[in-house]
């Protein structure tokens, strides 16, 4: 019988975990445990999204989350309930052998990928590879993109190894950094470029990003410096389906188990969801269809109390701001700066107040200090003026 192992309580201060929950490893948070389940392609069958809303609602909370790894978290899970939910998504075909197998199968895959080109093979021989007995033994958030499909639009995610569409074949690359390979020998090469990144002192204490070794050491041999322009996707209408947005990348078990049937659905790191050959917009509360909703240029993780690390309330605030956002902002519950890691528009919950960066990480130096949540509601126009 599964037996959850579970992160104890925070008392102080945001601690950086240096891993991310999964199902075997589940985390606990404000609600209970969360339960990520990561689908093996960035894919679900409608069966197994219907299943996985039954086990939402039978065995957590109903809340299900949208992650930036293009995975779903399980809310409000119990110990008593965790080994019935284990159970039955293994029984989905959604359980790895073990949490080591689990952790290292860290794999964004593009939702844009066509039957006819290598996507979902690439997936599937990476994911084997990264089980196998002598695979690299990578810290827990190192990940691989595979961007294959006709057109990359993953370049700006959080990943360490990148395997994509380059303008005569694919691409092996990194930050700032590429080099031609085939389809053949892709996932060897990025193997063997994981090998490379421990070898060459890429992790102390267990944790490190290849980002972080390239800046100490340059380029690995055979890799050309190259500046990779991020391509953004668009809400709405694609030629696979049609992208759906949520308030904060949530929803309910029962948009997830409606969602399911008009069709399969991909993943995305963008807190989206894409229905493989849905035509029209769907009329299902909590979904967002119009690319201009205001809801889609605000993020917050889901703050105080859901996250027992987070020092205030984030959603609220944020979804009172959204209307008079432009570009994008970010509500942040503490300094780690979960649902966003990179710049932006910054508000930091701090035991006093809010945080202001301009243009910079949760964690940035702050261009305004201790403002209050009513005083940001009262005049919004302090989020858009310089310091």
């Amino acid at each position: 019988m599964a037996k959850a192992v579970i992160q104890g309580p925070i008392i102080q201060g945001p601690i950086i975990q240096g891993w991310c929950p999964g199902a075997l490893r589940p985390m606990a948070s404000g609600d209970g445990l969360v339960v990520r389940v990561r689908p093996h392609g960035g894919r679900l069958t409608q069966a197994q999204a219907r299943g996985i809303a039954d086990l939402a609602r039978r065995h957590g909370n109903g809340l299900i989350d949208l992650s930036n790894r293009a995975n779903l978290q399980l809310r409000g899970v119990t110990e008593a309930s965790y080994p019935a939910l284990i159970t039955g998504l293994r029984q989905l075909g959604l359980i790895d052998d073990s949490a080591e197998a689990e952790a290292r199968r860290n794999i964004i895959v593009t939702p844009f990928w066509h039957s006819a080109d290598p996507t979902q093979r690439l997936a599937a021989e990476l994911t084997a590879a990264l089980a196998a007995a002598d695979a690299p033994a990578l810290p827990a958030k190192f990940g691989f993109v595979l961007d294959t499909a006709a057109q990359p639009v993953l370049r700006d995610v959080s990943a360490d190894i990148w395997i994509e569409t380059g303008p005569e074949g694919l691409l092996l690359a990194v930050q700032g950094g590429a080099k031609a390979v085939s389809a053949k020998d892709a996932v060897a090469q990025a193997l063997a470029l994981a090998r490379w990144f421990l070898d060459a002192g890429g992790v102390t204490a267990g944790r490190g990003r290849m980002a972080q070794l390239l800046a100490r050491s340059g380029l690995p041999a055979g890799f050309e410096a190259r500046r990779l322009q991020p391509l953004r996707a668009t809400l709405g209408a694609q030629a696979q389906g049609r992208l759906l947005g949520f308030d904060f990348g949530q929803m309910q078990a029962q948009t997830l188990a409606a969602l399911a049937d008009l069709g399969a659905l991909r993943l995305t790191p963008w807190r989206m969801l894409l229905v493989e050959g849905l035509a029209h917009a769907p009329d299902l509360e909590g979904v967002i269809t119009r690319a201009e909703d205001p809801m889609l240029r605000v993020v917050a993780c889901s703050g105080a109390p859901a996250c027992p690390q987070a020092l205030g309330d984030t959603r609220g605030l944020a979804r009172a701001l959204a209307p008079n956002v432009t570009g994008l902002l970010h509500v942040s519950g503490c300094a780690k700066g979960c649902a966003h890691p990179g710049p932006a528009r910054t508000l930091t919950a701090t035991p006093v107040g809010f945080d202001l960066i301009y243009d910079g990480p949760a964690s940035g130096i702050p261009d305004r200090i201790a403002l209050s949540a009513s005083e940001l509601i009262r005049d919004p126009s302090l989020i858009s003026k310089a310091p």
